[in-house]
């Protein structure tokens, strides 16, 4: 691998620059996969971490990285002595991380979860050049105030959530106008089949074995409560031009099929892939381009049939909290999001039940609705601020 990037050279037209928001997590290593499977087309600029010292050095040695940035200042004499004599600058801390989405590159990848990816990925929203976008904060929490963001730089916004990705493949090239439904489809988790008396016995082991997808533990336990497809209908609200109503959730235990369009002749056109998240990344390095990829294919024959149905919003109401959320609008979204990311917290630390999660959320935004809170936001300051306060409303709630 080394070598194939070691034959790089600086005058190679046709070579894509890349930087890594997030470069240790699921969606950062498996575009590094993509990288490592065509190093003549891409050149990393930067990559970051949040603590992951180790990790990081040695993906910024292998992929001869300029500039590694660790999120946790109190690891940086770490990432600094294991990059020594390398060349590579290191730095640490959130102004360091907002200095490497900064850097000039041909594509920044946002795949810092969590609102700790904020402040790096609007930095590299103003900045005019192509941003693949996996950080659903930024929609959900900051949709209004990001989006106009995106307008005023001409940034080519790209998503590479594989829902997302789907929709924007589908309608690339058709009428947007003639749309009449966006079908994002979700696998259900692992507690499809569960009913409520042993959803309230779900243990975080249980609920972190995705039945498809391997993810990190914030998703997993999101796509378990179905909140992850929530946080996306918002996303595509954002992302697309239809209004919430036009926007369905279909469970798809298959997770094949990844989003349908429905157009108002009555034509459906569906994306279908394996579910597999260099798919969409792919998509996002090198749109409208197509990458020789190693993933396996769908074999329709092997499949026999696709299922759809439903979702019990009984059984899983975050659906429910989440389009709430977007029709009170403002910062209704944020202030669900950060109190969604507490509760999680307190479930993997087994201090709240599974059930427990979309009850604290369900209580931070009524509370937040009474006493004002729910705001119009004109700046990232504003959504920051609303994060906060969704973060501090649910540990009152919790009692941490």
């Amino acid at each position: 691998m080394v070598d194939a990037f070691e034959l790089r050279t600086a005058g190679q037209a046709n070579v894509k620059t890349v930087t890594i928001l997030g470069a240790t997590g699921s969606v950062g290593t498996s575009t590094l996969d993509i990288i490592r499977q065509a190093p003549e087309a891409f050149q990393v600029v930067a990559l970051t971490a949040q603590s992951n010292a180790a990790k990081l050095a040695e993906l910024a040695r292998a992929y001869r990285a300029k500039f590694a940035v660790i999120g946790d200042t109190s690891r940086y004499a770490e990432l600094r002595d294991l990059l020594a004599g390398t060349g590579i600058e290191v730095a640490a801390g959130p102004e360091a991380l907002v200095a490497a989405a900064e850097m000039p590159a041909d594509c920044v990848v946002a795949a810092i979860t969590g609102a700790a990816g904020l402040a790096p990925t609007f930095a590299a929203a103003g900045k005019g050049r192509r941003l693949a976008l996996a950080n659903k904060e930024c929609l959900v929490a900051a949709g209004d105030v990001f989006m106009s963001a995106i307008r005023e730089s001409g940034t080519e916004l790209v998503p590479i959530d594989s829902e997302h990705s789907g929709a924007f493949q589908l309608l690339k090239d058709n009428n947007t106008r003639a749309v009449e439904r966006i079908i994002l489809t979700a696998s259900g988790g692992p507690f499809r089949d569960w009913d409520l008396d042993r959803l309230a016995t779900a243990t975080p082991e249980a609920a972190l074995k995705h039945p498809k997808w391997s993810m990190g533990p914030k998703i997993s336990i999101d796509s378990a409560t179905l909140m992850n497809k929530g946080l996306e209908l918002i996303e595509a609200y954002h992302l697309f031009p239809v209004e919430a109503r036009q926007i369905e959730v279909v469970v798809h235990p298959q997770s094949i099929i990844h989003c349908l369009v429905m157009f108002q002749d009555g034509s459906m056109l569906a994306q279908m892939s394996c579910p597999d998240m260099r798919i969409p990344i792919s998509v996002g390095l090198a749109w409208p381009e197509r990458l020789q990829s190693p993933v396996e294919r769908v074999d329709l024959v092997k499949l026999q049939s696709l299922t759809f149905e439903a979702p019990d919003l009984t059984r899983f109401p975050a659906l429910t909290l989440a389009r709430e959320a977007l029709e009170r609008g403002g910062t209704a979204p944020a202030i669900l999001n950060a109190a969604n990311e507490v509760a999680v917290e307190g479930f993997l630390a087994r201090r709240l039940s599974f059930l427990d999660i979309t009850r604290t959320v369900a209580t931070c935004l009524n509370r937040a609705e009474q006493a004002g809170m729910i705001k119009l936001p004109q700046t990232l300051e504003d959504v920051l601020e609303a994060d906060g306060a969704g973060r501090q409303l649910a540990r009152d709630v919790i009692g941490a």
